[in-house]
């Protein structure tokens, strides 16, 4: 690159700001303004009309992972990509996918009842009515044949089990009936195992997701009484994949472990039913009366039992080995051939799939198209890009973890970011991944405009958050104060999760959603009549996400310095910090408070003659958990991030380096990875992200610590401390090697 160029760059990355353009992060004044002339020859090149056929196309017919019109799905999107300029091929790994051979469902007491386990065509939508669809299921339950009696569980999470133990009932040798919602679905039987259960079923309630939102599909949006949600309850937050293959691509070859060695497969069988089926069974049940909060939308009393409701549950599964297709399509780096943009989303669904993946393929699939049109102009990525549409995502990531774990050595050195997608609809951006990449991701936000509003897509989301603030007084002027929007941590449910958590390459995920409420998600009705009806009349958003992902594409292919922020990583890590002392001051001030009463009650009890009571049971009191080694090497990173940035903005620095500290920068992710992985979970390596033990796809920021305090495992949450500390320290170590110009590994690269 030219001197003038390089010193320009590092000028507009001190400045902030460029006369008559917008800033542009890693882009000099001249190269900005070639930048946004081709996002907006982009942008014309988009179609909603093209997003609609193809959802159309990829949602005909029922697709789910190893069959015949998925591998179909897989060889016509590569077929595009080839036809667009791409190099492209096709990847298989050979995986293990249960499906269902017999599945029974009944009640044996106090009534009998057989449930249906089948959700009903609707004559108003054709798609609805296909062979080919994949029954309701849980796939990664085991085989099972259990009678027991029944227990309500509601949401089946942690609280719901303490509130039980309060009660005095157990789940132990019973089977748990527990709604949808407020957690992943994998928890719900996970914890129920953990509490002695031995068996688990799930169910939509329609409070939550039925007729008390809304009118039913296919009137309305919502799940009617025969809906029923599928989905894998394989351990995401123990590892994803291939459970017979974990950390080793599943290739035909590749050692397999034993089904019952895996570590992230149930031991208790479980099925997903619809409120229809439910009914019954809660309206039979006795015990006592379920707490107000736990209290569904079926026309009856909600009781929890035990019994006198009895079920029997029978599961035996296909246990096969199935063929599954990665379609990997590439544009060659002009200058820099080996540092690869990523680019990706699922191709695989439960059934037809037009919201997910559909809707995410098909802007991705655009958003190429596109890109390939302006390739054949003669505009060239400065970086190679590869476009990725994963197979057999919805049974756990398994697609993108094996073709990860199989490349992992290459990705660690080639991979600048992967940038995922994954279901889409009407609605407002939002942005997850590397908070390195929130000022980055802001300034794309800025750029799109909301179809809805005109405003900026980053406008409309900041709007939101203001009037999320409510009356309050400091938190509404917060909000107004706020210019920029937040990025989320990263926890797991799509394909990112092999990227950021095992190999810490930096990821981002991106969707638009918030005015699309219903209930189609996993069922037979995720149909193309659902989707053009009530997620995105019009294919707006279709293109807006294409606008979105382009631009981060295109502007991370031809940056010259790539446009990573450590100081509002830093200022990220410093909050979840803050949060860290603050909760344990609130676990310390509660124990305190609950042994006072315990205490109490027993003083009093004690002051009767007649009434001998035994010594109290109470809670150990909560010791001094020592933050320091944090604390102190977040001090140190921010020191070093600031320093880097200086370099970065002094003029000339750049000269003859620009290709190392770039390499430099995008691989400073791997520093935060622990190789002994997180406690009981090797496979999680990322120290600041990572999903929940028991949430699911839902994040625990500072994991090993965050985790250990809210066990009360304060030993290893003083451990997990020096973890992170260690892992702040090499990454300040890094920082200054780049600043130093000797980053490692790249020292002896020529620009």
């Amino acid at each position: 690159m030219r001197k003038q160029s390089l010193t320009a760059a590092a000028l507009l990355l001190a400045a902030g700001a460029v006369s008559q353009v917008a800033p542009l992060a890693g882009f000099d004044t001249s190269s900005a303004r070639g930048e946004f002339a081709r996002e907006m020859a982009f942008d014309d090149l988009l179609s909603t009309r093209n997003i609609d056929s193809t959802i159309k196309e990829l949602s005909a017919y029922p697709h789910h992972t190893g069959s015949a019109r998925d591998h179909a799905i897989a060889t016509a999107i590569a077929d595009r990509f080839i036809s667009w300029g791409f190099k492209t091929e096709t990847e298989v790994f050979y995986v293990s996918f249960p499906t269902p051979r017999e599945r029974v469902l009944e009640m044996v007491a106090p009534t009998v009842y057989k449930a249906v386990l089948s959700e009903q065509p609707q004559k108003e939508d054709p798609a609805t009515a296909q062979a080919g669809q994949l029954p309701p299921y849980n796939c990664w339950s085991p085989d099972g044949d259990v009678t027991a009696e029944l227990v309500f569980v509601n949401y089946g999470i942690p609280d719901d089990y303490e509130q039980l133990e309060k009660m005095g009932i157990s789940v132990k040798g019973r089977i748990v009936l527990a709604k949808y919602g407020h957690s992943w679905r994998g928890i719900k039987p996970k914890l129920a195992q953990e509490h002695g259960a031995i068996g688990c079923i799930l169910y939509s309630d329609p409070l939550d997701d039925g007729f008390f939102q809304g009118e039913p599909y296919p009137k309305g949006p919502f799940k009617n009484a025969w809906s029923v949600q599928r989905g894998s309850v394989i351990d995401l937050p123990t590892y994803p994949g291939d459970p017979l293959t974990p950390g080793t691509g599943a290739t035909k070859d590749a050692k397999r472990i034993d089904r019952t060695e895996a570590a992230n497969l149930l031991k208790i069988p479980v099925l997903p039913i619809s409120y229809h089926d439910a009914e019954p069974l809660l309206k039979a049940l006795g015990g006592p009366v379920a707490p107000e909060p736990w209290r569904g939308g079926l026309p009856f009393t909600y009781h929890i039992g035990p019994g006198p409701t009895r079920v029997h549950l029978k599961l035996v599964f296909n246990w096969d080995t199935k063929p599954i297709y990665n379609v990997i399509a590439r544009l060659t780096g002009s200058q820099y051939p080996d540092e690869w943009i990523l680019r990706g989303n699922h191709h695989d669904a439960w059934v037809n799939g037009a919201a997910d993946p559909c809707s995410g393929q098909a802007a991705l699939l655009e958003e190429a198209r596109a890109i390939g049109a302006l390739y054949r102009k003669g505009w060239r990525p400065k970086r190679t890009l590869v476009y990725c549409a994963w197979d057999a995502e919805e049974p756990g990531l398994l697609g993108s973890t094996e073709w990860a774990e199989y490349h992992a050595a290459e990705l660690q050195q080639k991979a600048v970011i992967y940038i995922n997608s994954d279901m889409n609809a009407r609605g407002f951006l939002v942005m997850g991944g590397s908070h390195t990449l929130e000022p980055f991701l802001n300034e794309v936000a800025r750029d799109v405009r909301d179809p809805e509003t005109s405003a900026s897509v980053r406008e409309r989301k900041h709007a939101v958050a203001v009037l999320a603030s409510g009356v309050d007084g400091i938190a509404l002027k917060d909000a107004i104060s706020q210019k920029t929007i937040r990025m989320n941590a990263l926890g797991t449910g799509s394909d990112y999760s092999a990227f950021i958590h095992h190999l810490g390459i930096p990821s981002i995920d991106l969707s638009y959603t918030g005015e699309d409420a219903g209930g189609e998600y996993h069922t037979n009705y995720d149909t193309y009549e659902d989707y053009r009806r009530f997620k995105d009349p019009g294919f707006e958003y279709g293109t807006t996400l294409a606008k979105t992902a382009g631009r981060v594409t295109l502007r991370m292919a031809d940056a010259p310095l790539l446009p990573f922020d450590f100081n509002a990583f830093c200022q990220t890590v410093n909050g979840y910090t803050t949060e860290l002392v603050t909760l344990v001051n609130q676990i310390r001030q509660k124990t305190a408070l609950e042994n006072q009463l315990i205490r109490s009650h027993y003083y009093q009890l004690s002051a009767d003659p007649d009434k001998p009571v035994s010594l109290p049971v109470t809670r150990e009191e909560t010791p001094f958990l020592n933050f320091a080694p944090l604390q102190n090497a977040l001090a140190r990173l921010e020191k070093s991030a600031a320093s880097l940035s200086d370099s970065l903005s002094n003029s000339g620095w750049l000269e003859g380096r620009l290709q190392q500290t770039n390499q430099g920068l995008y691989k400073a992710e791997q520093e935060l990875l622990d190789e002994q992985g997180l406690p009981r979970r090797p496979w999680y390596r990322h120290t600041i992200y990572a999903p929940g033990y028991y949430t699911g796809y839902s994040v625990k920021t500072l994991p090993g610590v965050r985790e250990a305090i809210e066990q009360r495992h304060w030993q290893e949450a003083g451990e997990q401390i020096g973890s992170v500390a260690a892992a702040l320290d090499r990454l300040t170590g890094y920082l200054d090697r780049i600043r130093t110009r000797h980053p490692d590994p790249a020292p002896n690269l020529k620009e």
